[in-house]
């Protein structure tokens, strides 16, 4: 039988976070690899917000969530992210939340949209039958390029952080 092991609760993954972020940040600060990857998601995050403004993803999507009574971005997405991408989003800049906006929202959902800056790949990705049926294929074809480039970072920026975050507990135990 397989078992599969729960991830701990949101507040825990952000606790953790939160405690490596503190421990760790001069070191990740520090490092030029992560720095230069940092600033190129930085872009090519942009670049992609940019094209779903363009193409008007963002309007049918707050038009959804604020007329339409609903959203993708409901209870339980949260779940999907680790601690590693919620350290990253620290590393951004982005204060992370102490609660929910609304109970049937994820736990990142704000007024004005999403809190984070780096983001699962579902939430990148994830394009419903009311964005597909109103945006035309060739802008959605463009935005799925820019996205490609935004997870490509991202995931090359999350290796890059855990090895800093070992080489951080590593350096602690030395008692460096």
């Amino acid at each position: 039988m397989l078992h599969i092991m729960a991830l701990p609760g949101i507040e825990e993954r952000i606790a953790w976070a939160e405690n490596q972020f503190s421990s760790c940040k001069e070191l990740c600060f520090a490092d030029s690899k992560l720095s230069e990857l940092l600033r190129l998601f930085r872009g090519a995050r942009t670049l992609s917000q940019s094209q779903m403004e363009r193409c008007g993803i963002v309007e049918i999507c707050r038009r959804c969530e604020m007329e339409g009574g609903g959203s993708c971005c409901g209870a339980g997405i949260e779940d999907r992210y680790d601690e590693w991408l919620l350290l990253v989003n620290l590393l951004l800049g982005v204060k992370l939340p102490r609660q929910r906006w609304k109970d049937d929202s994820c736990f990142f959902l704000g007024p004005e949209g999403c809190k984070l800056v780096a983001r699962h790949a579902i939430c990148i990705n994830y394009l419903c039958k009311e964005v597909i049926d109103q945006v035309d294929a060739e802008q959605i074809a463009r935005l799925r390029e820019k996205e490609g480039e935004e997870l490509e970072l991202l995931f090359f920026i999350c290796e890059r952080v855990k090895k800093i975050v070992k080489e951080c507990g590593t350096r602690k135990q030395k008692g460096r």
